[in-house]
């Protein structure tokens, strides 16, 4: 359940959303989800704080949906090496971007271990975040138009993250149906989901 049914959107929109402390079972595996909004009514700096601290502490996980790319899907001509075929980043979506980024740093967070879909709109979102160098890991790609492979590359996604060293935050840059799969959650474009 939201703290709030419609959070307010900053300037950005950037939304980060926590639901309540709550268990979800995934592929036999527990994950703890964080939930956090920060623009709405009550404690808002107290629940920010508790995000960065929560990031900084070495036992969590920030998926992030790409940034503003308007429409659905992608062109019937799509070539993952023709970012020409895709569909991409307007300029509200990079402002977003680098604007996300700059949230980070203001936070006391300058680096990152960023991981990216091999899309473009996933890719540009990424390296205008700022934070160090973009790995591609194609197993955060889309899977939108091939539904059946989202339960085996939400497992492996699993299985790769459980193999992960985070003491230094890590941001993984993907697709809304890859968040929606691996943790129920439904993002909007350039919204953060904390994982513990």
């Amino acid at each position: 359940m939201l703290l709030s049914s419609r959070p307010v959107f900053w300037e950005t929109q950037l939304r980060f959303i926590r639901y309540f402390s709550r268990r979800t079972q995934l592929l036999g595996q527990f994950f703890l989800f964080s939930f956090y909004c920060f623009a709405i009514a009550g404690n808002t700096h107290a629940q920010e704080d508790d995000f960065w601290a929560d990031l900084r502490s070495g036992n969590h996980v920030v998926l992030m949906r790409h940034a503003l790319a308007p429409g659905i899907g992608d062109p019937p001509d799509f070539d993952l090496e023709d970012c020409s075929t895709q569909r991409n980043l307007s300029d509200a979506g990079r402002r977003q971007a680098e604007e996300v980024g700059v949230l980070f740093r203001r936070n006391g967070i300058d680096k990152a271990h960023i991981f990216s879909s091999q899309w473009c709109r996933c890719l540009e979102t990424a390296r205008l975040l700022a934070l160090g160098p973009v790995n591609e890991l194609a197993l955060l790609n889309s899977f939108f138009r091939q539904r059946e492979k989202g339960k085996t590359q939400t497992w492996m996604l699993q299985q790769w993250l459980e193999r992960q060293d985070l003491h230094q935050p890590l941001i993984l840059v993907t697709h809304q149906v890859n968040i929606t799969a691996f943790s129920g959650i439904y993002p909007a474009s350039g919204e953060i989901v904390l994982l513990r």
